[in-house]
């Protein structure tokens, strides 16, 4: 095992069993259920489990009630593509393997089963879901060691390969850039689904560089030319059209979702904002 690898193990683990009891991510909370009844909203119930067709409906909310399951199944599937190779304060692809290391360790204090699917242009690797520490050890290793160059995100073919792959229903978080049109309604429609969108501040706040030479990690193709302040413009305006229609469509499918920032430890940024 090499001393990335080791260092990363070492510190989520670190954060995530030596955490108090009440500093849980709030993913794996009121997970696990299946569906009974409907019922009338009553003050203190989660406002996550309301029916807003029922609601709309019948012009007072309503809630949706749940049976236990003895276990969750926790899928962690995170897209390593070029574009992740990026990064000012560390790679986007590092940042995402801590995120899956934090979500795999807390799934297993949860005392659930953890699987993880790497992707890129194409399937790499696929764990079979485990409870044991080690297997999201295992997990970290491997995606650390993943050579993200020359692999181009195939956005379409990785949901494709999620909705064959995971056939039970389970909590499905899916970690990536998320840059380009995507369709995740599918998804969200078998699953629990959470989207983890990873970015490097410098990403969506570039400056003006001049004449530079640019390379895109996943394709190769390298672009020489004048990087001034009306490029930056056009260019900032496309990532927040991006940004625009992913949001209308998580929020249209039903799917949590919530952005994360690789200069700010990716631990907080989870108890913080799931």
């Amino acid at each position: 095992m090499n001393s990335k690898a080791k260092t990363v193990i070492l510190k989520t683990r670190k954060q995530v069993f030596g955490a108090l009891n009440g500093n849980n991510i709030s993913a794996f909370r009121g997970e696990g259920f299946e569906f009974a009844e409907l019922r009338e909203y009553a003050y203190g119930d989660d406002i996550r489990s309301i029916d807003w067709k029922t609601t709309a409906k019948l012009g007072k909310p309503y809630v949706k009630v749940y049976h236990e399951e003895r276990e969750l199944n926790v899928v962690v599937s995170s897209m390593l593509c070029g574009s992740t190779f990026f990064g000012v304060a560390k790679p986007m692809s590092e940042f995402i393997v801590e995120l899956m290391a934090i979500l795999g360790y807390s799934a297993i204090r949860n005392r659930d089963l953890f699987s993880h699917i790497l992707y890129a242009d194409r399937l790499y690797r696929y764990s079979k879901p485990s409870k044991k520490i080690f297997a999201v050890n295992k997990e970290i290793e491997e995606a650390l060691s993943f050579d993200v160059l020359k692999k181009q995100g195939n956005y379409s073919a990785w949901i494709e390969e999620l909705n064959k792959r995971v056939e039970k229903k389970s909590l499905l978080i899916l970690i990536g850039d998320f840059v380009g049109e995507m369709n995740l309604a599918i998804l969200a429609k078998k699953h629990d689904l959470i989207v983890l969108i990873v970015r490097d501040y410098f990403i969506e706040n570039p400056k003006p560089l001049g004449e530079v030479t640019l390379v895109d990690p996943g394709y190769f193709d390298a672009f020489r030319g004048n990087f001034d302040e009306e490029s930056v413009g056009i260019y900032k305006a496309a990532l927040r059209e991006n940004d625009k229609q992913l949001f209308r469509h998580l929020r249209k499918i039903g799917a949590r979702f919530a952005k994360f920032y690789t200069h700010e430890d990716p631990y907080l940024q989870l108890v913080k904002r799931l």
